[in-house]
C-alpha cells in the first residue's frame, strides 16, 4: 500500500493494513520529513519561554520570537504572580508530588480545598467536585466508569476527542452539530431501550469556537427523562456575567447533571474537574480507575485556587481579553476574511482547502505569527483554518502585527470571502 504525502493527514497512518507497528512508525516518519520540507510542520515545536503573549521557539538550532495565538491560557493567569506564588507555597508545603493515587495515601488536603473551591465558585448546591489530573481525563474516565453496555451516551458530533474515548464501553450516537430536531429524533427513537440516556455537549465548541444551545438541548433532554452533561473547557471565565461560563449566560448552572472542564485553560494549570450530584461524585471517587491506579494532582494545583478566586477578584483580566478578541476579529471581518461564527476566545480564519492552509500557516510562521493550521480529520476535509486563540495578555501592537501579515498573505494567496 502505498500514501499520497501530498494529500495525506495524519489519521491516514493510525491503521495501515498489513504494516507492523514499526512499518507504520517508519513511513510516518518519511511522511513527517515531507511536511518539514515544505515548510509546514507546526506540530510539537521547542519552546524556550513560557506561555504569554510572545513566544520563544527554536526550530532546528534557532530560537526567535512569535506573537502567539497557540495557547489557551485565556486570562493569562500562567503568567500572574498571585498565581505563581500560590503554586510555590503548595510546593514549599507539600513537595512535587503526591506519591501515591487519590485512593490510597494520595489524597491531601489541597486537593480537598480545591474540590470545595471550584465546586463552590459554581454555586452547585449539595453537588461535589472530583479532581482528575487532566481535564482529558475528567471526561474520559467518568464516562468510562459511570456508561456501560446498558447505558447511551448521545454526542453532539462536535464534541472533544476525550468524550469519545470516555464512551468506549457504551453504546454511543451522535447528532448533528448543535441540531435540535436530529437530537430530539434520537431521543425519541430511544425511549425506554436503555437504563441510562446522557446527552454530551460542549458549551464553546474547540474548533468553531461557537457556543451550544444550551437552553434549548437542556428542555429536550429533560422532555425525554435523560441526563445532560456540558464540558465547559473553553467557556469558563470567558463568557457569563461573572465568567462562569456558557451555563450561567444559559441561566443554567444549577440545573445541568454534569459539568466537566479543565484547569489548564483560564486556571493556568492542570488538571480537570467533574462536578456532579453527591452520591455520583463519591462513586467516581471509589469506582473511576483513574482515581485508584493513577498519582493524583501535584502540590503545585495550589495555584489553581488562587486562579479561581481572582476570576472574582481582577475582574480586568476577562475585560481585556474581550477587548482584544473583538478587535482582532474586527480586523479581520474587514480584511474579508472568514471568521465563521465564533462568541469566544477562539478566533478562527477559514480558508478551506488544507493545502492553501498548510501555505498560510507556513507564511505566518515565517513572519513571526506562531497559529494552529487546522486541517482534517479535527475538522472535515474543505473546512481547513487556521485557529487562534485570543488572551488577556495580547497588546494592540501584536494584533495589528498579526493583522497586517493577513492582509499580506490574501494578497498574495487571495484566502478572502469570495
Amino acid at each position: 500500500m502505498s500514501i499520497d504525502f501530498t494529500t495525506a493527514t495524519f489519521k491516514d497512518f493510525e491503521n495501515i493494513p498489513d504494516y507492523n507497528i514499526l512499518q507504520r512508525a517508519e513511513i510516518f516518519s518519511d511522511f513527517l520529513d515531507y511536511m518539514k520540507s515544505n515548510g509546514r510542520l507546526h506540530y510539537r515545536l521547542r519552546n524556550t519561554s513560557g506561555t504569554n503573549a510572545t513566544l520563544n521557539v527554536k526550530i532546528e538550532d534557532q530560537s526567535r520570537e512569535y506573537v502567539s495565538f497557540v495557547s489557551s491560557d485565556y486570562l493569562g493567569f500562567t503568567q500572574h504572580p498571585k498565581v505563581k506564588q500560590a503554586a510555590i507555597e503548595g510546593i514549599e508545603k507539600y513537595g512535587t508530588g503526591t506519591g501515591a493515587t487519590p485512593l490510597i495515601g494520595g489524597y491531601f488536603d489541597y486537593h480537598d480545598r480545591l474540590e470545595n473551591r471550584i465546586a463552590d465558585f459554581f454555586g452547585r448546591q449539595g453537588e461535589e467536585a472530583v479532581v482528575f489530573t487532566t481535564g482529558y481525563t475528567a471526561n474520559s474516565a467518568m464516562l468510562q466508569c459511570l456508561m456501560k453496555g446498558e447505558d447511551l451516551a448521545i454526542l453532539d458530533m462536535a464534541v472533544h476527542a476525550s468524550v469519545h474515548e470516555g464512551c468506549a464501553f457504551t453504546n454511543k450516537k451522535t447528532f448533528q452539530h448543535n441540531n435540535l430536531e436530529h437530537l430530539e429524533h434520537i431521543l425519541k427513537a430511544s425511549e425506554n431501550q436503555y437504563r441510562t440516556k446522557l446527552v454530551v455537549i460542549d458549551g464553546v465548541y474547540s474548533q468553531d469556537g461557537d457556543i451550544s444551545h444550551t437552553r434549548e438541548i437542556y428542555d429536550l433532554v429533560k422532555k425525554y427523562n435523560a441526563f445532560l452533561m456540558v464540558d465547559d473547557v473553553h467557556g469558563i471565565g470567558v463568557l457569563g456575567e461573572t465568567g462562569r461560563g456558557t451555563l450561567e449566560q444559559a441561566d443554567l448552572l444549577q440545573k445541568v447533571d454534569i459539568m466537566t472542564g479543565t484547569f489548564s485553560k483560564t486556571f493556568g494549570n492542570l488538571g480537570g474537574y467533574v462536578i456532579a450530584n453527591k452520591k455520583i461524585a463519591t462513586f467516581l471517587k471509589f469506582q473511576s480507575r483513574q482515581q485508584i491506579f493513577s498519582a493524583t494532582a501535584p502540590p503545585s494545583s495550589a495555584g489553581v485556587i488562587k486562579a479561581i478566586d481572582l476570576i472574582d477578584e481582577e475582574p480586568i483580566w476577562r475585560e481585556r481579553l474581550w477587548n482584544n478578541i473583538n478587535y482582532l476579529k474586527k480586523g479581520l471581518d474587514d480584511l474579508g476574511l472568514d471568521t465563521g461564527i465564533t462568541c469566544s476566545a477562539i478566533v478562527p480564519v477559514k480558508i478551506g482547502d488544507p493545502h492553501i492552509t498548510g501555505d498560510v500557516g507556513r507564511l505566518l510562521m515565517e513572519n513571526g505569527i506562531y497559529t494552529n493550521p487546522i486541517i482534517y480529520p479535527a475538522v472535515s476535509r474543505k473546512d481547513a483554518r487556521i485557529r487562534m486563540s485570543v488572551t488577556a495578555r495580547h497588546e494592540k501592537e501584536h494584533l495589528d502585527k498579526t493583522l497586517n501579515i493577513f492582509e499580506d498573505i490574501n494578497t498574495k494567496l487571495h484566502i478572502a470571502k469570495k
